[in-house]
């Protein structure tokens, strides 16, 4: 049984635990309860230093002397919490769950262990860039010792969420106002053009795929798939533009070898499932040889066909497309930029507008906006650019016979 003492007119307890042989004090000061050990075994002693202890804590309350006030609200977490559960009930079907998924990583992996028992209400604009220095600055390579700092894009989608987690409070009343979480000293980024392979650096590259596909590095059969899938993937992406992801979940009863009504050529029409929900692509003629290899490849014995639901690419191949790009020095380009999967998308759309075709109906073939186009692609594409609306001069006015011409800076004579 806990034996207790009132001070101070039971302003003050003194009281002792079971197995413990010091004394410990408690009291509320300023509406918060505050407790503190004595490490004093004699009562009178305890009794003494429980005084001066809330004597103290008065003191510190009355003139503002480091006594912080209660912490009320929810919490981050708590907030984090509330979000996924509705964004997963509310968009269920809606989004990718890839997607989905993604919000619940970033903020398990990076935002709760920086904002988690935080309060709501004291995430400001200054938190927030500390969060942002401290993505830049947290992570150290081991080889070189420097800070790691995550793609634009990375720390991009963890606003994002976070952003997502304070318009959720914001909502049910748990945050009056939500903070500004634009990027301070940044007005606007400068616009590089995407990553992709130029005429003469993609007839490079499928060209040393169909070397590999033709005599892989080892004989074994898995080898030798993989360096035939590579190269029809390659030649794939850079037919039809689609995502990498897009073309991970292509199955083979979303595509049709067709022969287009417009331009008369046989192509392929694919249905495409990708972060935007289903839509439709119409490829170039030269994705047709590669899909009919897939097709033959994928067969079974004894089928005529692949299976429908069977997937044409599963998995990108970006092992062994690195290997080949360190290969060729084409990993990055003369910005320094990486080259990935993606940049097979890239130099489709780069290729269809220094050819001349529409830019609404390449932004529609490929499930984007021209907005997107202009900004990213068009920019860098000198085809682009109409040399006859630009040179223009305005004609000399002709000279009529007999008159003279007036010397600049006087007036003619009336």
């Amino acid at each position: 049984m806990t034996t207790r003492h009132a001070l101070l007119g039971g302003k003050v307890q003194v009281f002792k635990r079971p197995n413990s042989p010091h004394w410990q004090c408690s009291a509320s000061v300023g509406g918060r309860q505050f407790r503190s050990t004595t490490k004093q075994e004699s009562l009178a002693l305890a009794k003494d230093f429980a005084e001066d202890w809330f004597l103290t804590l008065q003191g510190k309350h009355r003139f503002g002397g480091g006594i912080a006030p209660k912490r009320s609200g929810k919490t981050f977490r708590e907030g984090g919490e509330q979000f996924v559960r509705e964004y997963e009930a509310l968009t269920l079907g809606e989004r990718n769950p890839e997607y989905v998924k993604g919000h619940s990583d970033r903020l398990r992996v990076h935002l709760y262990p920086f904002f988690g028992d935080k309060l709501l209400s004291e995430i400001t604009p200054g938190l927030v860039q500390e969060y942002r220095v401290h993505r830049m600055t947290s992570r150290l390579d081991p080889k070189t010792g420097e800070p790691k700092r995550p793609a634009r894009t990375t720390l991009h989608h963890e606003i994002v969420t976070l952003r997502q987690v304070l318009k959720t409070a914001n909502r049910h009343g748990w945050l009056a106002i939500l903070p500004d979480l634009s990027t301070p000293y940044k007005t606007s980024g400068k616009i590089v053009h995407r990553a992709w392979f130029s005429p003469a650096e993609y007839k490079l590259l499928y060209e040393a795929t169909r070397e590999r596909a033709a005599n892989p590095r080892h004989n074994r059969g898995r080898w030798k798939f993989e360096s035939q899938r590579l190269h029809d993937y390659v030649l794939f992406m850079v037919n039809t533009g689609l995502r990498p992801d897009e073309a991970g979940r292509l199955e083979f009863r979303d595509v049709e070898i067709v022969l287009d009504e417009d331009s008369g050529e046989r192509i392929l029409e694919i249905e495409v499932r990708g972060k935007r929900g289903v839509g439709y692509c119409k490829s170039m003629p030269g994705a047709v040889q590669p899909f009919r290899r897939l097709s033959q490849r994928n067969t079974s014995a004894g089928a005529k066909a692949p299976k429908p639901t069977e997937k044409v690419f599963g998995c990108t191949p970006r092992e062994l497309l690195n290997t080949v790009l360190e290969e060729l020095d084409l990993k990055r380009d003369r910005d320094g930029q990486v080259r990935t999967a993606y940049s097979l998308r890239h130099t489709y759309i780069s290729m269809r507008l220094m050819e001349g075709a529409d830019i609404y109906q390449i932004a529609k073939n490929c499930r984007t906006s021209v907005e997107m186009i202009e900004k990213y692609y068009a920019s860098h594409i000198k085809n682009m650019i109409d040399a006859s609306a630009i040179n223009v001069r305005r004609p000399k006015p002709s000279r009529r016979a007999g008159t003279r011409s007036t010397p600049p800076g006087e007036r003619p004579s009336l």
